[in-house]
């Protein structure tokens, strides 16, 4: 026997899954970028300076150190961030978003945008958000 809230949870689960998939394919062969990838660059391009330290950004994408580490290494091999060693704490470092990630960020997000409202129509999240949208108000 299910209960109704494991039922929402998991069609939520598959709707949300659906979603990235769709969002991480359009990311990867228009722009090289993986969906984590461009969320770090979102995230940056957000924070005080377009800069954050590796454990914030960590925290941000609900990611361990050590992925978060690969991520900006390829980030960093791409040109989109920079390291810096925090001036306060020799021992932090700091991941920072550079003109050309900016950039690729700016030529990415439309297409994000679109691919996201084409993802959340067709896995029926559009709903979902409008029926959250409604009980909210």
């Amino acid at each position: 026997m299910t209960s109704k809230k494991g039922d929402a949870w998991l069609r939520l689960s598959r709707i949300v899954a659906n979603v990235e998939a769709d969002l991480a394919n359009v990311l990867q062969t228009r722009y090289g970028l993986g969906l984590s990838e461009y969320r770090a660059l979102e995230i940056l391009a957000q924070s005080q300076n377009s800069e954050l330290r590796m454990q914030e950004l960590a925290t941000h994408l609900r990611l361990n150190q050590s992925s978060v580490s690969r991520m900006v290494e390829r980030l960093e091999r791409a040109g989109f961030t920079v390291r810096d060693l925090c001036p306060d704490d020799k021992r932090g470092v700091f991941t920072v978003l550079t003109k050309d990630g900016r950039a690729c960020l700016e030529n990415a997000r439309p297409d994000y945008e679109r691919a996201l409202e084409t993802a959340l129509k067709a896995h029926k999240g559009d709903e979902l958000l409008a029926a959250q949208s409604r009980k909210a108000r």
